[in-house]
């Protein structure tokens, strides 16, 4: 193991200590492991809490700020957040007009948030959840429940930002966001694993000359594995995913994500995100967005996700919507 790193035990500690030195004037603690926008509560404002587990930056810390999220409170490396942490987000960020939980459909993150949203209700706090669930790889459709969350939360955290931000009620943030979910697509392919500082080793394989497909972001087992392909091959295979399972008619728009999961340089998403385009323009669907870049990575796991939302009027509108935070470039 090569990382840049002192105890491997106090690696998110450090790391989060480093955020809020690096950027005082946009982020707070609240509690050891939870942090909200440096001007929360905002009264009367629907309040938006995340997190889950480290090593996915800027997913989850990096969606917090004006236009986004709130609040947000993180565990160890792939590790959920305890229910106490959340609990103190929730009231560290609560403005009187209610608490959305917005986060990846994962085992311990519900547990422990759905906890921390009973004892929030036992103070009076009224508090909303949904899911990202876009990874088409994880579940068949008419499953989608059961669908992990990856990088196309980064489209829900945007428009739930937007809306609560022009002083929509939480039943109207609650409804346009569930509206944008139902319309995100994603799946991704890993090229090598990455390391969990605690474990010290490597969290799965993948050989030399060998890819992945629809692999998660923690190593959770993908839908085929075999030869490494061109960046064209991979992003026809995505792509024909996406569209089987969220079609479009020719005329729709998308907003498009391609996200790098650590260790991809931004020069090969560009290569993927050219042939992407192209194959949406081939379908009829006009690119009305794009966001290259990483978005939800995995230390420094190799690879990309592709990640589409069929967009309308107001999700176009919510999506082009002023957003700030210190470890994200919104334009």
């Amino acid at each position: 193991m090569q990382k840049i790193l002192n105890d491997p035990a106090s690696f998110t500690d450090e790391s989060l200590a480093g955020i809020l030195a690096a950027h005082p004037g946009s982020l707070r603690a609240v509690s050891r492991r939870g942090i909200v926008r440096v001007d929360a509560p905002v009264e009367g404002k629907v309040a938006i809490a995340t997190g889950g587990g480290y090593g996915h930056l800027p997913l989850f810390l990096g969606y917090v700020g004006r236009g986004l999220a709130d609040g947000v409170a993180v565990g160890d490396v792939f590790s959920s957040p305890s229910h106490a942490e959340m609990l103190a987000v929730t009231n560290a960020i609560n403005g009187g007009a209610g608490v959305l939980y917005l986060y990846g459909n994962y085992g311990g993150d519900t547990m422990n948030f759905d906890l921390a949203a009973e004892l929030a209700a036992d103070q009076g706090i009224q508090v909303a959840t949904l899911l990202g669930a876009d990874d088409v790889a994880s579940a068949p459709p008419g499953s989608e429940s059961d669908r992990r969350g990856v990088a196309g939360i980064f489209f829900l955290y945007k428009i739930a930002g937007a809306k609560a931000a022009e002083g929509a009620s939480l039943a109207e943030v609650v409804a346009v966001t569930a509206h944008a979910a139902s319309r995100v697509r994603s799946m991704g392919v890993a090229l090598s694993p990455c390391t969990v500082p605690a474990a010290g080793q490597p969290t799965f394989s993948v050989a030399d000359g060998e890819m992945e497909l629809g692999m998660g972001i923690h190593g959770e087992p993908g839908t085929r594995s075999g030869p490494l392909q061109t960046a064209d091959e991979i992003a026809g295979q995505l792509v024909g995913a996406l569209l089987e399972d969220l079609p479009y008619k020719p005329g729709e728009s998308a907003a498009v994500l391609v996200n790098g999961l650590g260790a991809t340089p931004q020069e090969e998403l560009y290569i993927l995100y050219r042939k992407a385009h192209e194959l949406l323009g081939q379908a009829g669907i006009r690119v009305a967005r794009a966001f290259v870049g990483e978005y939800a990575t995995s230390l420094e796991m190799a690879g990309a996700s592709l990640s589409l939302l069929k967009l309308d009027d107001e999700l176009s509108r919510l999506l082009a919507a002023p957003a700030e935070s210190p470890l994200v470039t919104y334009r």
